[in-house]
């Protein structure tokens, strides 16, 4: 073909690329809406749901890498000129349309990928070089914002893929030209198309841009609005000779074979304390359920399973909105609690989910002045609670959950 002239179809690769990009696609949005729909009640049902999710992330991924490919072979070689050059705007239209479409091929598997390496725990990608970006950390914050702009992501393409096959069915059946001959077939013999014009590319390709920009900004931003900085995880509490003034209480549980780190904002802390004796008492309740509170969050935080968590089937939040930790005070003593740095023991019991259970809680204390700092772990069984009667065994979810805590006082 001599240089500068245009074919009058698309090429072997690109028609293959387009057709193989459409079937995966249609089968990750059917995949991706089915496995939205899946009861997680069991531990069946988890492992189903998982095993859903895990193949929509995989063809996503895949995806992004086939984009990517078309993409490349798409800029690489002569594209065909447009069939009706004189309709300038649906021209215009059409092209914009097509880098939308791409712009999501790119857009949302990436941000599928990031909120997967930013999460722990659940529906690995069936991929063999692991679950993990680089410069990715795993971030409460990162999952939401990126989980948000795939969401937002996804009506765009819905309404790209809309509009692009409504200009195929108007092209075959109104116009009756080829345009969609194009894409399924080698065209041989066709009379000359008109020149192109001179920069076919770069506004549809700078119009999808700012497209994509307003849809990833809107979804960072809506995504970062749902963990927005929670402040002071404590609140005031009354009662006692030493206030908190600053604390966090956070639990790990192992889902599908890989710890998951939850947080408990807005607990309040009435802590009696003898510094001669050091001996004391201390009640800690706990807000469950997420609710705003001025500018402060609280209630329970577990990733992208809050909901779960704080269903029927483990926390209850609905019908048991706080647990409450009221426990004693005394030096530790035993070897076993000394040697693992515990200064101190808070003995008492905890009621959750409308059950009280004797705990222990080792911690150790320092106080320098009118200040105290304490930290301390300890760990539950979610069996002790009647949480998840679903989960019989550890294969979705672990008994074990361990609780830390860690706060700063200040002498009242």
């Amino acid at each position: 073909m001599p240089k500068g002239d245009r074919p009058q179809g698309y090429g072997a690769a690109i028609r293959t690329l387009h057709w193989l990009t459409a079937i995966m696609v249609g089968c990750n949005i059917a995949l991706g809406l089915y496995a939205g729909g899946l009861p997680t009640g069991n531990d069946a049902e988890v492992a189903r749901a998982a095993l859903a999710y895990s193949a929509h992330k995989t063809i996503g991924v895949s995806l992004l890498g086939l984009t990517l490919l078309r993409i490349g072979v798409a800029l690489s070689g002569p594209r065909p000129a447009p069939l009706h050059p004189e309709r300038r705007i649906e021209t215009l239209a059409a092209a914009t349309v097509h880098w939308a479409l791409y712009g999501a091929l790119l857009v949302m598997p990436a941000a599928g990928w990031i909120a997967h390496a930013a999460n722990t725990g659940f529906a690995p990608i069936l991929w063999p070089f692991g679950q993990s970006l680089p410069l990715v950390t795993k971030s409460e914050s990162l999952v939401h914002a990126f989980d948000a702009v795939h969401r937002a992501g996804a009506w765009t393409l819905y309404g790209a893929l809309a509009l692009h096959v409504a200009g195929a069915l108007k092209h075959a059946l109104i116009d009756r030209d080829a345009t969609l001959a194009r894409m399924t077939r080698p065209i041989r013999n066709a009379a000359p198309a008109a020149p192109p014009s001179p920069n076919p590319v770069a506004a549809p390709a700078l119009i999808a841009a700012l497209l994509w920009a307003g849809v990833i900004a809107t979804g960072l931003s809506l995504g970062l609005r749902e963990v927005a900085a929670p402040g002071a995880s404590v609140s005031a509490a009354t009662g006692g000779n030493w206030a908190v003034t600053d604390g966090s209480l956070t639990f790990s549980v192992r889902q599908l074979g890989s710890p998951v780190e939850g947080r408990l904002s807005g607990w309040s802390a009435a802590i009696a304390f003898d510094e001669g004796t050091g001996t004391g008492n201390a009640r800690v309740t706990i807000p469950l359920a997420p609710q705003p509170d001025g500018a402060a969050e609280r209630g329970l935080r577990l990733g992208a399973v809050t909901a779960q968590a704080l269903g029927p089937e483990f926390f209850d939040a609905a019908a048991h909105p706080e647990a409450v930790f009221a426990a004693d005070i005394a030096p530790a003593t035993d070897p076993a609690d000394t040697a693992g740095g515990a200064t101190h023991l808070a003995t008492g019991s905890l009621s959750l989910r409308g059950t009280s259970v004797p705990v222990t809680l080792p911690f150790a204390l320092t106080i320098n002045g009118a200040e105290a700092t304490m930290s301390g772990a300890v760990t539950l069984d979610r069996r002790d609670f009647g949480m998840g009667p679903g989960y019989p065994d550890e294969t979705s979810v672990g008994f074990a959950v361990t609780v830390t805590v860690a706060l700063t006082a200040t002498r009242i």
